[in-house]
């Protein structure tokens, strides 16, 4: 019989998560799946428990936002047993970047099609290495502003849900500055006065927003994107543009590619797969195909051009 761990973060979607977990568990069941339910109170014993089932699955399916996505990347990578994303966070953009049903039965069931059939598609994951750390990621690492407003949110305790997010964005405005940042793409140094740096594996972020718009994560290549300095009014008025992609014309954007992208900057952390990973100075590094995503390419894609690999 086909073995399927199960890792649900019942917060998830405000509730929708645990909310799902039933009626996911049966349709696994019904379809001939033994669901093997994952306890993890918190991210480091989620991360622990997929390390130690994933050899004796047949996948992990993480039903949740990109949060609990990422908990299961980092006990997968490198191991050969899928990953089942099951969307029902806030922002599931791993699951949009994919084309991962938007509806978690429906992707639980695209999930078993390909377990039947020996499907899934090859996901680059990204490897992040500091003095003391390392961690995997999937979709976008950024630093800078989104980085501290993130920040910023962790430490807040008041107000509730979204409003947190937009106090914690008010007040980063308010101290909006350039920050001095070294970058250096497979080998080649440069140093840059930026807002934010985003580095793409694939292309969305925050819930939809397309900061690496041409991001193709089968590649084996990183977008970056640079944001240079901007005022605060037209940081407010370009952020809107994120959600078509066509922020990439705006004159202090600029757009790079590499395998290995360093990071060095005083007093900055990052994030990615919208959880924090760790200081700089760090490295990234894409691994080609270093996992297996069930049920992708069966919901909404987003549009990008083809391009030309230099």
């Amino acid at each position: 019989m086909t073995r399927v761990a199960l890792l649900v973060n019942a917060a998830a979607g405000r509730g929708r998560a645990r909310d799902a977990a039933g009626a996911v568990t049966a349709r696994l069941t019904a379809a001939g799946v033994e669901v093997q339910p994952l306890q993890a109170p918190d991210r480091a014993a989620a991360e622990r428990a997929v390390g130690q089932v994933a050899a004796d699955v047949d996948a992990v399916a993480a039903l949740g936002g990109d949060g609990v996505a990422h908990a299961a990347v980092q006990g997968l990578a490198g191991t050969g047993t899928p990953l089942a994303v099951l969307p029902a966070g806030t922002g599931n953009d791993l699951a949009l970047a994919l084309g991962v049903p938007a509806d978690p039965l429906a992707a639980a069931d695209a999930a078993v099609a390909d377990l039947r059939t020996g499907g899934g598609r090859p996901l680059d994951l990204v490897r992040s290495s500091w003095d003391g750390g390392q961690r995997w990621w999937a979709t976008v690492l950024c630093c800078g502003f989104d980085s501290a407003v993130s920040d910023r949110v962790n430490r807040l305790r008041w107000p509730p849900g979204r409003r947190r997010y937009d106090l914690a964005t008010a007040l980063e405005l308010a101290r909006l500055r350039p920050r001095r940042v070294r970058l250096t793409l497979d080998g080649e140094v440069t140093d840059h006065d930026v807002t934010l740096v985003a580095v793409g594996n694939t292309g969305v972020y925050g819930g939809g927003l397309r900061i690496c718009p041409d991001a193709d994560p089968a590649d084996g290549w990183l977008d970056v994107t640079v944001v240079g300095p901007v005022s605060r009014r037209e940081l407010v008025r370009t952020r809107p543009r994120l959600a078509a992609g066509t922020h990439t014309t705006h004159p202090a954007v600029r757009v790079l590619r590499a395998r290995t992208v360093e990071l060095a900057a005083e007093g900055l952390t990052t994030w990615a797969d919208g959880e924090p990973v760790g200081p700089l100075p760090q490295r990234c590094t894409v691994v080609p195909g270093a996992l297996a995503v069930l049920g992708a390419d069966r919901g909404e894609r987003l549009e990008r051009p083809r391009r030309r690999v230099p």
